[in-house]
């Protein structure tokens, strides 16, 4: 039988775009100065920035200048929530956010906390959906600077009901912050947001290349030291290469999404189905239709997730389990706790434009025994 690598692990980065590949190659030669000078070659630089810019601004259907490249996504996240609260400082010093929210918001939270802010966690139910009438309780409360919500759970791929979260939002007068990192270059991108963050190497870019986006009109200070670049919205100098391998994957990873979700969709529907009929005492959470097309999450009760893991690489097969950016701790995924499904020998299976039908075959006829084995060797028989 091959044992060929299988990367299932998308949510967490996703394979390198061809376009990515290509544009970073050739930004290499013509974008290593800096484009805040005045010489020819900054000239050329600044003509790079410019161009990755307008194109990632009319892929997310923004102003240009509501658009800001970051190190990463979860300095945009940092940046989005951190420069949100202190631009709002009058109106308050409370964060409302949802309980399922990525880990990098949740420790900007921590630091606002710190501080002497307050933070609002807002329930979901067992799907893994924001609790929407806890939400409108939440923002309307007194003091509320700012509300956060993920467009799409990273680790269950459940869709949030965005808009109507933002129209609570703006009844209220509290500006929403979307972490959008899940959903660019593969769904459309939700609206009624005042910030929006995003993540390069999610849709296909390289890694260290962020996205913060901050709404005409939107109150937002930076939370960094002063710093003339990125309108003052993130300091440092940008890597030019990768933010111009970042537009255009971006834009390539947009013009194929819909095809990608129609080709994706079923592969999870299939994993949907067939673990759930032939893995016993198996928990398949996140909502079944309102949801992301190339993640699917499962849990598997008497089985350890990280021996689960071990055992799906050494067969080949690259994949996530529980808090995907929190696993190092060893602590139940914050998600799935929120969501009151079981968290054991849990397992997130996310899917790219290069997984085949038989990546995902091969997965589903090898899984049933692999977790059956890990069972037995700790003593659960007769399941």
């Amino acid at each position: 039988m091959s044992t060929s690598p299988v990367y299932l692990d998308a949510a967490t980065a996703a394979p390198l775009h061809p376009v990515a590949r290509q544009a970073l190659l050739a930004a290499l030669d013509d974008g290593w100065a800096d484009p805040g000078k005045l010489y020819t070659q900054a000239r050329r630089a600044r003509q790079l920035l410019d161009a990755a810019r307008e194109a990632t601004a009319a892929t997310l259907g923004v102003r240009a200048d509501e658009l800001s490249f970051t190190p990463s996504g979860t300095t945009a996240a940092h940046a989005a929530v951190l420069g949100g609260l202190a631009g709002r400082r009058r109106a308050g010093a409370v964060l409302a956010h949802s309980a399922i929210e990525h880990s990098a918001v949740l420790h900007a939270a921590e630091r606002h906390v710190a501080g002497g802010g307050t933070a609002i966690p807002v329930p979901v139910d067992r799907l893994g959906r924001l609790d929407l009438d806890a939400w409108a309780d939440a923002v309307r409360a007194p003091g509320v600077a700012l509300a956060a919500l993920i467009a799409a759970s990273h680790e269950v791929g459940t869709v949030q009901p965005v808009a109507a979260a933002a129209e609570l939002c703006a009844e209220a007068g509290v500006p929403l912050y979307v972490d959008a990192a899940q959903v660019l270059g593969r769904t459309a991108v939700p609206q009624g947001w005042s910030v929006l963050s995003g993540s390069a190497h999610k849709w296909g870019g390289p890694p260290g290349v962020g996205l913060l986006v901050v709404r005409k009109g939107t109150r937002w200070e930076s939370p960094w030291p002063a710093d003339e670049r990125e309108s003052g919205r993130t300091p440092g100098v940008l890597n030019l290469p990768a933010v111009v391998a970042a537009a255009a994957s971006l834009r390539a990873a947009a013009a194929d999404a819909a095809v990608e979700a129609a080709r994706l969709a079923p592969l999870v529907d299939r994993i949907r189905d067939r673990v759930a009929a032939e893995v016993p005492d198996v928990e398949v959470v996140g909502d079944p239709v309102d949801r992301l097309p190339h993640l699917v999450t499962f849990s598997c009760l008497y089985v350890d997730g990280e021996v689960l893991l071990h055992a799906l690489d050494r067969r080949g097969f690259a994949v996530s389990s529980g808090s995907s950016c929190t696993s190092s701790t060893l602590r139940p995924s914050h998600v799935l706790e929120a969501m009151g499904v079981l968290s054991h020998g849990n397992v997130r299976v996310s899917l790219h434009r290069e997984t085949t039908e038989a990546d995902v075959e091969r997965f589903l006829t090898e899984l049933p025994g692999i977790v059956a084995d890990l069972r037995a060797e700790a003593g659960v028989v007769g399941l």
